[in-house]
């Protein structure tokens, strides 16, 4: 019973952050959600391939159920998994994520939570099962969902997790409100020197 439950309810999350992921590019032009944001490349369409690969492959390989799409071999990793090239579309990198949300989603509703796993790219032993696969990649899907907030918020201010719930930005609110923050960690500063 408490097995039904606990899957249910990683699985309703996932599906959650799944969605406010994929929202993050909402009425982007095709160069804002590629362009890199961070020194590091980190991009908006970049974290949905990212996601959308890591997800193939735990919900895939790990449980002898390749992915039908096709992926590189995890051996042969170089990155390229975090932006999207200049072939690759927007509709064709949201595609593969909601294929891949088809598969994974077979895969977990068929399987129980202690179905047998092993994930060849984990050090030894490498074995595992499919609830701590649930809980990885809901981690993985939440992390990047919170980095691609940051980077929208960037990007144009829209923040929040879904658009039935968002709010109007209030750029005259916001800035008291960052000004008010500013101003903490200024006097915290010269309270200790």
């Amino acid at each position: 019973m408490i097995d039904e439950f606990a899957k249910g309810h990683l699985h309703q999350r996932l599906r959650r952050d799944r969605e406010a992921l994929l929202w993050k590019l909402d009425g982007l032009s095709e160069y804002d959600a590629r362009r890199p944001l961070t020194a590091t490349g980190s991009n908006l369409l970049g974290l949905v391939k990212h996601v959308a690969t890591v997800e193939a492959r735990y919900f895939g390989e790990v449980f002898g159920r390749p992915s039908p799409e096709p992926l590189p071999r995890w051996q042969d990793s170089d990155g390229s998994d975090l932006w999207a090239a200049e072939d690759e579309t927007h509709d064709q990198i949201i595609g593969f994520y909601r294929r891949t949300w088809e598969h994974s989603d077979a895969t977990i509703d068929e399987l129980p939570l202690d179905a047998p796993g092993h994930v060849p790219w984990w050090p030894e032993p490498g074995d595992t099962n499919l609830f701590a696969v649930m809980l990885h990649v809901l981690s993985e899907s939440v992390r990047h969902a919170g980095h691609a907030d940051i980077l929208r918020e960037g990007l144009d201010g829209r923040t929040g997790l879904r658009a039935e719930i968002e709010q109007r930005i209030d750029e005259e609110a916001r800035a008291a409100y960052r000004a008010k923050i500013e101003q903490a960690a200024r006097s915290a500063v010269s309270i200790k020197a």
